[in-house]
């Protein structure tokens, strides 16, 4: 404890008649980006320094109120803060927000910045989990335990290292804390938060990064902290016991084009989560409630698909505009517990099921789909009055316009796009000769709609340009992987066949040769 800066404070030990006959309670996670105070320790950010530039009393106050304003419409009961200088700052931060009466501070007195959780319900005890002894600027895990009503909710607040490292530095955080996890209870209620600096699916998006990637594909979110098990993700139906020791990653409860907190070059990115252990889910002291999570963006803070982010000009002097470069994410949880009800079926044997489950655990049989597209060894197949999905290098036996069962053994997420990456047990079904009648009609579609993700769309017109596709007063990407099959420029187009897609959660349509448009005009 003697390495760390550390504080608790409890301000009042009153609790309101609201908070006690509470039955549901919210958790969220921020990281307010860089919250500093006015004192010079030494170990500022360049941009932070009191009066470098002009970090000065009156641009601290707008940061203040406006990390404030974000926090009271958040409104949530226990709130894990991220990027905070100093127990001092926080106190600033709290006098604008005084319903939080109770928080906990630590921080490594040779980094610049610290982890925070403040709270309306009363923390009852506090621990420090040191990281990386051998690391002097390893930020360390803060460990409390909240009492809500009668019973106890614990928390582990986190900030990992960021990723201007390889994973093997995020690595010993995960480590440090899935040791300190397996010391408790089984039961035990708890709750792993805030900013990992790692996505959900870490173990998939820095598979084939040879700079992030020097752990021989071994994620700390992911692998670790077991929200996965070899590559399958532990989700509500597939939960283990309890002595497993196991995690469910809230980011799962939301549709994949809705995932994300931040975004960095163009990529939508999940690096803060919340993570929470399977006696959530059992129906036994707080359980999570059903569907709650979900991420806070309301107009000022997501505005013209970008994060208002706090302004700093290459000079480094702030403009005294913004919030933080992340949004928050919260979730709900219920001190009268519910069981959990997974009686929904899904129909296994429909295209649209490979919708709503992240991983298979056993192969699942595909019937009568027709094949509407072929490249190469990829293909789109889609069901009668079901939807359509994107094989992608798994297809070589099939053709178009032929109609199979085929049994499905990996689908995944490519920046946001579902597809099917293995199958086998192919049984050709016959041929439907008139399969174009499954294509979408161009006029009128929403291509907003993230259903339509992997339908083939046929006779839409346009005008193509620095490759988007302008159709009317709206416009779409177009995209074909050899930039040589896509139309000349500022040409009026038809496209015959092209099949939309997402991508970093944007639609777009992909053409994958020249054979699917004709070229009406050229604009000289």
């Amino acid at each position: 404890m003697k390495n760390f800066i550390f504080r608790v404070v409890l301000l009042s030990s009153i609790v309101t008649l609201s908070n006690i006959y509470a039955l549901n309670f919210k958790v969220a996670t921020y990281n307010v980006e860089n919250l500093f105070d006015l004192n010079n320790d030494g170990t500022e950010y360049e941009e932070y320094i009191p009066d470098n530039t002009n970090w000065n009393k009156e641009t601290l106050e707008v940061k203040l109120t406006n990390i404030s304003k974000v926090i009271n419409d958040l409104n949530v009961d226990i709130l894990a803060l991220e990027e905070i200088e100093s127990q001092t700052a926080l106190d600033l931060l709290l006098a604008h927000i005084p319903q939080y009466k109770y928080n906990a501070f630590v921080k490594n007195p040779k980094s610049a910045i610290g982890i925070a959780v403040i709270s309306k319900y009363e923390i009852s005890n506090v621990n420090t989990i040191e990281v990386d002894a051998k690391n002097p600027h390893s930020r360390p895990i803060l460990e409390v335990d909240i009492k809500v009503e009668d019973k106890t909710i614990k928390v582990f607040a986190n900030h990992w290292r960021s990723k201007n490292a390889s994973e093997s530095t995020r690595i010993p955080y995960a480590k440090a804390l899935y040791t300190r996890i397996k010391k408790l209870p089984c039961e035990t209620d708890y709750i792993i938060l805030g900013d990992f600096n790692s996505n959900y699916n870490e173990y998939d998006t820095f598979k084939y990064n040879r700079i992030l990637n020097d752990t021989n594909g071994i994620a700390g979110i992911n692998d670790i902290l077991k929200t996965t098990i070899n590559s399958t993700f532990i989700t509500k139906d597939n939960l283990y016991e309890c002595d497993d020791y196991v995690h469910y990653n809230l980011w799962l409860e939301t549709p994949s084009y809705k995932r994300f907190s931040y975004r960095f070059r163009g990529s939508y990115e999940t690096p803060d989560s919340i993570i929470i252990s399977t006696s959530l889910l059992d129906g036994h002291m707080i359980d999570y409630v059903d569907s709650s999570f979900s991420v806070f963006m309301p107009y000022y803070l997501y505005q013209k698909e970008f994060v208002q982010r706090w302004k700093i000009d290459k000079k480094g002097f702030h403009k005294r505009q913004g919030y933080s470069d992340h949004l928050p994410i919260y979730a709900t949880f219920s001190t009268t517990p519910k069981k959990l009800d997974n009686t929904k079926k899904l129909d296994l044997s429909k295209i649209s099921s490979l919708y709503e489950i992240e991983s298979i655990l056993t192969p699942l049989t595909i019937k009568d789909a027709v094949v509407l597209y072929k490249t190469a060894d990829s293909a789109i197949i889609k069901q009668d009055n079901d939807r359509a999905i994107f094989i992608y290098n798994a297809a070589k036996e099939l053709e178009t316009g032929k109609k199979y069962d085929l049994t499905v053994n990996k689908i995944s997420l490519f920046y946001g796009q579902k597809q099917i990456t293995e199958i086998n047990n192919i049984t050709q079904k016959g041929t439907e000769t008139n399969y174009q009648k499954y294509f979408l009609q161009g006029s009128g579609t929403d291509f907003s709609d993230f259903q339509l993700q992997n339908e083939i769309i046929t006779d839409i017109s346009g005008y193509f340009v620095k490759k988007e596709l302008r159709i009317g007063n709206k416009s779409i990407r177009l995209y074909a992987k050899n930039k040589n099959v896509l139309p000349p420029q500022k040409s009026n187009i038809r496209i015959k066949t092209a099949h939309i897609s997402i991508y970093n959660n944007t639609p777009q349509l992909i053409i994958y040769s020249k054979d699917d448009y004709e070229v009406i005009s050229i604009d000289k």
